[in-house]
């Protein structure tokens, strides 16, 4: 979140695709509910008390929404984190996924990408809302059978009983 220019990330690297002046007035102009802690972080502190919901890190298992890319894009973080027990090919899928994840949240941003060949989804447009709205609605279709697969997986871990195992032995 750019909101009022205050500690812009990647100011060095790539330009605003909107003055900040228009960035600031499309902030203050609409409603804002993000729930993803890990993006709510990179809100300005100016920018914070914009957002309805305030979430925090020992909180995310109250706000996390299956519809959130990054909510989608942090299966490849946990699949990675439960490695080897889930296996490679499925780290593999969770990385395809969060990638194409991250291609949309980057073409949404403030910055201005179109020199590494990311067209912009204008949000501050009412169009450009609605083709994220498809595209992100898409990539949860997508995610859901993976985020089935992971937490099968992971029950299926848990509930495993490793004194089988040792008496086998």
């Amino acid at each position: 979140m750019v909101y009022r220019g205050q500690n812009l990330r990647h100011k060095n690297t790539v330009p605003l695709r909107l003055s900040q002046a228009d960035t600031d007035a499309f902030v203050e102009s609409r409603p804002i509910t993000c729930s993803h802690f890990d993006a709510f972080r990179f809100f300005t502190p100016s920018a914070q008390p914009f957002n309805k919901i305030q979430p925090k890190k020992d909180e995310r298992e109250n706000f996390e929404q299956s519809g959130c890319i990054h909510a989608n894009m942090d299966l490849y973080k946990w699949t990675y984190k439960c490695m080897p027990w889930v296996g490679s090919d499925f780290l593999w899928e969770t990385f395809k996924l969060a990638l194409k994840m991250r291609e949309l949240d980057m073409r949404a941003a403030p910055y201005d990408l179109t020199e590494f060949n990311y067209s912009p989804i204008q949000i501050e447009t009412a169009e450009g809302r609605k083709e994220y709205e498809v595209q992100q609605r898409a990539l949860a279709e997508e995610s859901k059978p993976i985020r089935a697969e992971l937490i099968k997986s992971l029950k299926e871990l848990l509930a495993y009983d490793s004194s089988e195992l040792r008496q086998t032995h």
